[in-house]
């Protein structure tokens, strides 16, 4: 079945984020979360989910207000990858935690979560996002490593592509 992302993006930096993943796979379908209801979800077997983080910690407003939806979706049937934006200087204890947030409920339901990825080269103190050596997906710091986006990305997508299209 198909494959499709869905983000939130307050700034836009998780978007453009969105769009790069989309294009490197082919051009899979991309849904902002402030503009396409949550259930959209269940129209699909395979899902990316982005977002930044907020605030000490938080998801951004676009998570926030479909929390409560996102939780009521069936997602033991579902491969997800996950990709997270964070600040790692400014926020170093919460670093990337929204993408945490949505593993943390997504592992209690069942799915299949692929694209873990190497905490190698970030510089951050503490992130619920992390398990052991581990982030629970691709993580992005626009604002201090913004060099290493592009190869970051490419390098999670060839990683992903066998499993989630």
């Amino acid at each position: 079945m198909a494959t499709a992302i869905f983000f939130g993006s307050n700034t836009g930096n998780c978007e453009e984020i969105a769009k790069s993943i989309s294009t490197q796979l082919g051009k899979i379908e991309t849904f902002n979360l402030d503009k396409t209801k949550v259930e959209k979800m269940n129209e699909y077997d395979k899902i990316i989910l982005g977002a930044s983080t907020w605030g000490n910690g938080e998801l951004n407003d676009d998570w926030e207000s479909v929390w409560d939806d996102f939780q009521n979706i069936d997602f033991s049937n579902k491969t997800v990858a996950l990709f997270g934006l964070g600040d790692q200087e400014s926020y170093g204890d919460e670093f990337s935690d929204a993408i945490g947030l949505i593993y943390e409920h997504l592992n209690k339901t069942g799915a299949k979560i692929i694209g873990f990825t190497s905490t190698e080269g970030y510089y951050h103190d503490a992130s619920k996002a992390q398990i052991d050596d581990k982030f629970v997906g691709l993580i992005i710091d626009e604002d201090n490593q913004s060099e290493l986006t592009k190869q970051r990305v490419t390098n999670w997508v060839d990683n992903i592509k066998s499993e989630i299209l």
